[in-house]
């Protein structure tokens, strides 16, 4: 893993035009037509631009926005909230610390019982690196973040299957 993150001009240069929108010119991609916004697959997910660690699947949840909600950065450091005013209403936007990528808002809507928090973050802003690749991507110390069954290839119950054991 980099020690020190970076907005990397090569990394914007091989943006895509929807990635590019998003996180250097502020917009946000559409609701349920985004990459990660069903993705159940256990890893972390890092600023496309910079690679800084910003969010892991074992925060993630299913908010009901189409977008990928999280109820805790797993990096702190590496998110920056910052006030916006537009559209015409105040929200909280949010920003990689080291890459300057708009990443999504911030809302007091989450889950009560884990914050009370919803990142909700704009697909095209991440990379996401499986459970299975993060020792060879360089994130390997993110690797605990996770129980043993995902440890040993089996991943998190889904609601469903949690339904249908019970």
């Amino acid at each position: 893993m980099p020690e020190n993150y970076r907005k990397d001009p090569e990394a914007v240069s091989r943006l895509t035009k929807d990635q590019y929108r998003v996180t250097q010119k502020n917009a946000t991609e559409p609701a349920f037509r985004n990459e990660f916004w069903d993705n159940k697959e256990p890893g972390i997910y890092v600023d496309v631009v910079s690679g800084e660690p910003l969010f892991a699947s074992v925060n993630k949840y299913d908010s009901r926005s189409g977008w990928p909600s999280f109820t805790v950065p797993i990096e702190p450091g590496n998110v920056v909230e910052k006030r916006d005013i537009g559209l015409g209403m105040i929200r909280t936007e949010v920003r990689s610390a080291h890459g300057d990528s708009h990443l999504g808002h911030v809302f007091p809507d989450g889950p009560a019982d884990q914050g009370g928090l919803r990142y909700c973050i704009n697909s095209a802003a991440l990379r996401f690196i499986p459970l299975d690749d993060l020792e060879r991507e360089g994130y390997g110390e993110y690797r605990t973040l996770f129980g043993q069954a995902e440890q040993t290839g089996q991943t998190e119950q889904t609601d469903e299957t949690r339904s249908a054991s019970r």
